[in-house]
């Protein structure tokens, strides 16, 4: 199935990339707990550009509560790899048919040590969209497709401060804080595609302190 042009410059770009284009904590060799999740990108109607699926906790979990993420969670035995569990995650968290789905690259797997998963985001593209919403409330309150046109916005871009002095990249879009690991793939995806616009880095938010330590990946685990 053709590509939207728009694929080329990151598809060249992440087939050269490695785990240190994303995060500066290298991957250990053993332990971790294996994971993945859903890079999927779409395109607006009427031509008005690719877009990417997120979701959002709902507020009520233990872990990383209210916190926007792409698709995904950790790996069952009968996974056959880390699309087979982007993809069956990606269906039980908001209904995804997975073939309305083309895999094109699986990206480095990034370890995220607070909680000692090994993720592994899986690029894909949504060539039949159809709607998408929550199965549980009680694990996801929201879905969303956000515009990449919307993501580089220089308006909705700022970096957050965590009270752990962790500084990273974050995006405001249609209402939703997106930061800590997701926000970081993101702005190094958008940097690897060429639709990175200039923003203000000098622009700094803080994070409340009930807020958990985000995982460290590339333009996003500065230290003031």
């Amino acid at each position: 199935m053709a590509l939207p042009d728009w694929f080329a410059p990151l598809l060249t770009r992440l087939h050269r990339s490695r785990a240190e284009d994303f995060t500066r904590l290298p991957t250990p060799d053993e332990g971790g707990r294996d994971s993945a999740v859903l890079v999927l990108l779409g395109e607006e109607p009427d031509g008005g550009g690719p877009d990417i699926l997120v979701l959002q906790r709902a507020a009520t979990l233990r872990n990383h509560a209210g916190q926007p993420a792409f698709p995904g969670g950790v790996a069952d035995p009968g996974d056959a790899d880390p699309a087979a569990t982007a993809l069956r995650e990606a269906d039980e968290e908001v209904g995804l048919d997975p073939s309305s789905v083309t895999l094109l690259a699986e990206l480095p797997t990034l370890w995220i040590p607070a909680s000692d998963f090994l993720v592994t985001p899986v690029l894909a593209w949504w060539h039949r969209p159809h709607p998408v919403a929550p199965r549980d409330p009680g694990e996801v309150a929201h879905v969303a497709r956000l515009p990449v046109a919307e993501l580089t916005d220089p308006a909705n871009r700022l970096r957050l401060r965590h009270p752990s002095g962790w500084i990273g990249p974050a995006f405001e879009v249609r209402g939703m804080l997106v930061w800590g690991f997701t926000a970081g793939v993101l702005s190094t995806l958008l940097d690897m595609a060429g639709w990175t616009r200039p923003w203000p880095q000098d622009r700094i938010a803080d994070l409340p302190p009930t807020t958990p330590p985000p995982a460290a990946t590339a333009d996003a685990d500065e230290q003031p």
